[in-house]
């Protein structure tokens, strides 16, 4: 008892320092008992009034490139104002009381009872807090100079049911606002910058109905965690952005928010942080998309108003999609954002139909591009042999209907010839020798009339008509009428440019039938990240032709002879250094016995000797036209964005001293 014994000789020190620490001792038993005993109610009461809000945060979307690398969708910084209406609630309270008195005082004037109701307290309330928040809001917007008046009706329905959260009062601001904003931000209670990312679209209608567009999304989906907010959130509606929206999105995070029984927050803790989506990487080029897009803008249609058509450029050697154009198009970024009268009426057109992917969403009648596929089944059923000469009137007719017109002309026609000046005659009497059956039999090995699931979400199948086929559909026989018109591309007989460009590449490479593609990978966004990059297999091969090659060779020179020969349709494809293969083609559009347009055609593949490349180009009318005049020439300019594309890059010549 050492201490004992030196506090009764008075040591001085010690006892001063016994004091304090006997003195801290008890102030800490005092607190103990006050805030367990006497605040214990409180506490209590305080706990029971707080709960928590799950919030749903939306991750950072991943970007579509294209084959180089170019990014075609990214998302960039939204410079937003949010307003913390918590951190106003002084301003509340003063206007609050200020107001309640003046009204109190105005009853007591006029001999009523001061006294207010409990209804009325909350309507004075919610009014006087919009007051307040608007009076804030105007100084804020006229410090940005675009001075507004704040919606009373959002701002109302935020404080009923997402009080908790900040309320976005200003989007989209300009880098000059922005800085604005910062500069005075000192001066603006319960006012934040805060900063979201937006989809954009760097190119604007360039590849837009492959890459597709996004629109407002909140609705609770598959998932399985309860959300009491959603923040804002787009998904995928159609192409790229539709059909790979899952990998896209990436994975939502989840926040809780700590609220108290009026509502405001009084924490918040990220559980689980938001994912950013996967990087897509596309087979298209868009050097040649753009091409092809301005060809196709520039067609020489036979109208006043954009062309109405299709570009496909795709690989022969392996199915890959180098381009796929449609016009007219439209901008995405337009549908991302609030959409104008203007642009809205312009999208519902119903004539240009610019969100149709006219590449593989509509059906038209191939027209004597199907001549192609006539040619080769009588090839190969041995019933056509290219040799022959069919002596043409100008015309065909069956016995007891009417005549089929030919704008080839009457004269001698061997195979070759009838390919090149798209001899309807020849072919109606080669097809009727052939029969039907044959004719779709071949139609079928190429797919036509099926899918090929590039995009499901816009996507047509085509009509490729059988026996079986009209009697279920039409309730009629097949007749030898029907087959003529079968032989030369018309009659119920449909197809999309996407498929047509699938067929002339299965003529080009030698018999195969790929299954077209579009995504090449998918990588994740951060470069540090485990998870490898997921690779979509290339050459897919989805049937095979089985014919010989000496059809195929054929079908192949007598193509080639369409662009290069005197007499050829396609002359207007012509592009020096690169032996083009083509077949031209117009057809009819009937609604009964009525003609209401025209689709025109060229489908080709090049070069002709180590094909590489198919360029498909359809276009619709109403006043006629041919393929050779008004499709030709849109092949040729992409061919030869093709060909610039390919050649080697040239070195830069050294400086001579005398020019440095």
């Amino acid at each position: 008892m050492l201490i004992f014994d030196q506090l009764r000789k008075n040591d001085r020190q010690l006892q001063v320092l016994s004091i304090c620490v006997l003195s801290g001792l008890g102030l800490l038993l005092l607190g103990l008992w006050y805030v367990q005993v006497l605040s214990a109610k409180r506490y209590k009461n305080t706990q029971i009034s707080q709960s928590f809000r799950a919030v749903r945060i939306p991750a950072i979307r991943g970007k579509i490139l294209d084959a180089n690398g170019v990014v075609l969708a990214e998302n960039r910084p939204s410079y937003n104002v949010n307003l913390y209406i918590d951190e106003l609630r002084p301003y509340f309270h003063t206007r609050y009381s200020n107001a309640k008195n003046r009204v109190l005082d105005e009853l007591k004037k006029s001999g009523a009872r001061p006294k207010l109701s409990r209804e009325q307290l909350i309507q004075l309330g919610r009014q006087t807090r919009y007051q307040v928040v608007s009076n804030f809001f105007l100084q804020v917007t006229s410090a940005l100079q675009a001075p507004q008046i704040l919606n009373e009706q959002q701002f109302l329905q935020h404080c009923d049911q997402r009080l908790f959260l900040p309320m976005p009062v200003l989007a989209g601001l300009t880098p000059q606002q922005t800085a604005l904003f910062v500069e005075q931000a000192g001066n603006f209670p319960g006012f934040d910058l805060d900063v979201q990312p937006v989809r954009v679209y760097p190119h604007h209608m360039a590849a837009a109905h492959l890459l597709g567009h996004l629109q407002r999304d909140d609705s609770v989906g598959d998932e399985e965690v309860f959300f009491n907010y959603r923040m804002p959130d787009f998904r995928g509606v159609v192409g790229i952005e539709g059909v790979l929206d899952e990998p896209l999105r990436g994975r939502t995070g989840v926040k809780s928010v700590l609220v108290n029984s009026l509502g405001y927050r009084q924490a918040e803790n990220t559980w689980a942080p938001a994912e950013a989506g996967q990087n897509v990487f596309l087979t298209i080029d868009l050097r040649i998309q753009k091409a092809a897009e301005q060809a196709l803008r520039g067609a020489p249609v036979p109208y006043t108003g954009p062309p109405r058509g299709a570009v496909v450029v795709m690989d022969s050697r392996n199915g890959d999609v180098i381009a796929m154009a449609s016009n007219p198009a439209y901008d995405p970024n337009d549908l991302v954002q609030h959409l104008s009268p203007e642009k809205a009426e312009y999208l519902n057109d119903p004539t240009l139909r610019p969100q149709i992917n006219r590449a593989m969403q509509e059906n038209y009648a191939p027209g004597s591009i199907f001549k192609v596929v006539v040619g080769l089944a009588g090839l190969e059923a041995g019933t056509l042999d290219p040799e022959e000469t069919y002596h043409s009137r100008g015309f065909y007719e069956l016995p007891g209907q009417r005549r089929i017109a030919d704008l080839a002309g009457e004269g001698p026609f061997k195979f070759r010839r009838a390919l090149i000046k798209s001899s309807n005659s020849y072919f109606i009497h080669e097809g009727l020798k052939l029969g039907v059956d044959r004719i779709v039999e071949m139609g079928a090995r190429f797919h036509l009339g099926e899918r090929t699931g590039l995009l499901p979400l816009q996507e047509t199948a085509g009509i490729l008509p059988t026996r079986e086929w009209r009697k279920e559909k039409l309730g009629g026989a097949w007749f030898d009428g029907n087959t003529a018109n079968i032989s030369f591309g018309q009659g119920e007989l449909e197809v999309t440019p996407l498929q047509v460009a699938l067929m002339i590449s299965a003529i080009a490479n030698g018999g195969k039938v790929f299954w077209p593609r579009l995504v090449a990978r998918t990588e994740p966004q951060d470069p540090f990240s485990d998870a490898a990059p997921v690779s979509f297999p290339v050459g897919r091969i989805r049937g095979q032709l089985n014919v010989s090659k000496r059809s195929l060779d054929i079908v192949r020179e007598a193509m080639r002879a369409d662009v290069e020969d005197v007499e050829g349709t396609g002359k207007k494809a012509s592009v020096p250094g690169m032996q083009i293969c083509a077949k031209t083609g117009t057809a009819q559009r009937m609604i009964g016995r009525k003609i209401t347009g025209h689709n025109l055609w060229f489908a080709s593949y090049a070069p002709y000797e180590d094909p590489r490349y198919v360029v498909v180009v359809m276009i619709e009318t109403e006043q006629g036209g041919s393929g050779g005049d008004t499709c030709a020439p849109v092949a040729r300019q992409v061919y030869q964005a093709l060909q610039k594309r390919d050649q080697p890059a040239k070195p830069d010549k050294p400086q001579s001293l005398a020019t440095r």
